[in-house]
């Protein structure tokens, strides 16, 4: 029996007040990366009363269900939500403000949760319908380094079984509520972490002679490293380096013995990723001495840069437009910021794409990790009724 768009919508309109209601428990509930005890417990609850199956206890709160449809060893499609939320204080006013200080789903994890759960609800009423398994991925820590995503890897989330295709949905402020973006191929950056002590040698600032002025040669530095982007990196390789943090405990009469100095390097080679790694740390080092100074140098490396499969992302865009309308689906920028999906992107063929929260009147544009953020709740419907058809579109093919 073939599943209509019509069965989908009809299911999707029946459960969108439980799946409100649920995102506004969520939202009310924000737990940090790596500490979503109670979000887990939630999860597996709502789970239990669906009768989905789920094993759990990855990297402690990450939960995977289980979904088997007919045939269940034909094909496997995994749904992925993140879970956690920022460091962020809350200032909406609504009946569903969060309660936990200093804590805010700003991000929209809350809607990637529980627009996943909707999903679970629309395919487990239809499991005799279609061919398959669908695996239900909710992970932790997305916001934290290493990222959830590698660590539920390592741990053998989606081993048994392992997903022919892996599907991630993220909210997109800006983009009207009803519509969704894709991109085929590489799409968000690799981002690392860069953190520098140049260390000189302190003293009153009336006496520059006395002193090895950490403050001017980190100046060098920032300014020096800027080369790594104009005439370094090939031209047609995305490639950002920034610095947005520079600490120096001196005072208008004093120049400080260290100064630390933070930034990020992104970029979508990883090879070039590797390169440009050894020049900074060159570059660093070559000024700090050249001046008399000594630079210690720390270089984090974080997500991978996210690609998107040709193939299945094409694929997925036309059962997008097949079930939206083709008016409702666009074509997404490069962004040059970074999510760990992409540690599935380079293991499973997959597909990243951005569902729209902001209403016709321009309500609900807040940018992400704003403490504004908030979201056209219709967008819920979307995310459910799209995920729901996306997974079983892709177990029915021939």
């Amino acid at each position: 029996m073939t599943i209509s768009k019509g069965t989908i919508a009809r299911y999707t309109e029946d459960f969108f007040p439980e799946i409100l209601q649920t995102r506004k428990y969520l939202h009310k509930n924000p737990e940090l990366s790596f500490e979503e005890y109670k979000t887990a417990q939630f999860i597996k609850t709502e789970l239990k009363e669906l009768e989905i199956e789920f094993s759990d206890g990855y990297v402690k709160t990450g939960i995977v269900g289980i979904i088997k449809g007919k045939n269940p060893g034909k094909k496997t499609v995994a749904l992925r939500a993140d879970i956690d939320a920022l460091p962020i204080q809350e200032l909406n006013e609504t009946d569903y403000k969060s309660k936990i200080p200093g804590v805010m789903h700003a991000c929209g994890h809350d809607v990637h949760t529980s627009s996943l759960l909707g999903t679970a609800k629309i395919l487990q009423h239809l499991k005799d319908q279609f061919e398959g398994t669908v695996l239900l991925v909710f992970q932790p820590g997305e916001e934290k380094l290493p990222g959830g995503a590698k660590l539920m890897l390592e741990a053998g989330a989606l081993k048994n079984p392992k997903p022919d295709i892996i599907i991630g949905q993220h909210v997109m402020p800006g983009l009207q509520s009803g519509k969704v973006g894709f991109r085929q191929g590489m799409y968000m950056a690799s981002t690392d972490e860069i953190y520098l002590t140049v260390k000189g040698k302190g003293g009153h600032a009336a006496m520059p002679h006395q002193v090895t002025d950490s403050v001017l040669i980190a100046s060098h530095i920032i300014v020096a490293l800027q080369q790594i982007v104009s005439r370094n990196a090939i031209p047609f390789i995305p490639t950002v380096l920034s610095f947005g943090k520079v600490e120096a405990k001196g005072a208008t009469n004093i120049i400080p013995a260290e100064v630390k100095v933070e930034g990020t390097f992104r970029t979508m080679d990883e090879t070039w990723r590797k390169e440009a790694h050894k020049k900074i740390k060159a570059i660093c080092e070559s000024v700090s001495t050249a001046m008399g100074a000594s630079c210690d140098i720390e270089i984090k490396p974080g997500y991978p840069f996210l690609i998107n499969d040709d193939e299945i992302t094409k694929k997925a865009k036309t059962y997008a437009e097949d079930i939206l309308g083709k008016n409702e689906v666009v074509d997404l920028d490069l962004r040059m910021t970074a999510e760990d999906f992409a540690y599935y992107s380079q293991q499973f063929p997959s597909t990243f794409y951005r569902l729209g929260i902001t209403d016709k009147k321009g309500k609900n544009s807040h940018p992400l990790h704003s403490p504004y953020f908030d979201i056209d709740e219709e967008a819920l419907k979307t995310g459910m009724k799209l995920m729901a058809w996306l997974a079983v579109s892709f177990l029915n093919e021939t």
